[in-house]
């Protein structure tokens, strides 16, 4: 994962890099509500790039409703399977270590907005 724009999620807004199985967890077993951003090959895929750059812009419209961090390529895969959300780039949300959504692919602000909003009035669902 070396676009700048991913890059500086971890480098400017301080989100974590989740490298690990164990850093994934411990990140969504936190208190609160999760995005974790799914890039895949931003070199395949141009949407990728977009995503970094929307999304925390969707942290701050949302006003500290829920944290973010970066999924590393090692345990992308894993997750995308884990959560059925297989498509990528992807925004999955976690609230207290239950899945409680996710959106893939680049979408228009107005969509996220509304499917954001949805996905944090949910009730955590079981992953499989």
């Amino acid at each position: 994962m070396s676009h700048p724009l991913i890059t500086r999620l971890n480098t400017e807004f301080g989100w974590p890099m989740l490298d690990t199985s164990g850093d994934l967890t411990a990140f969504v077993e936190q208190p609160g509500a999760h995005a974790l951003f799914v890039p895949g090959d931003p070199k395949r895929n141009l949407e990728s790039a977009d995503v970094a750059v929307i999304l925390p812009e969707l942290k701050q419209a949302f006003q500290g409703k829920f944290d973010a961090a970066v999924v590393g390529d090692a345990v992308e895969t894993e997750l995308r399977e884990r959560t059925k959300v297989l498509k990528t780039p992807s925004v999955i949300f976690y609230r207290d270590g239950e899945l409680i959504g996710g959106i893939p692919k680049v979408r228009d602000w107005d969509d996220y907005m509304a499917r954001i909003a949805q996905i944090l009035a949910k009730p955590p669902v079981a992953a499989e």
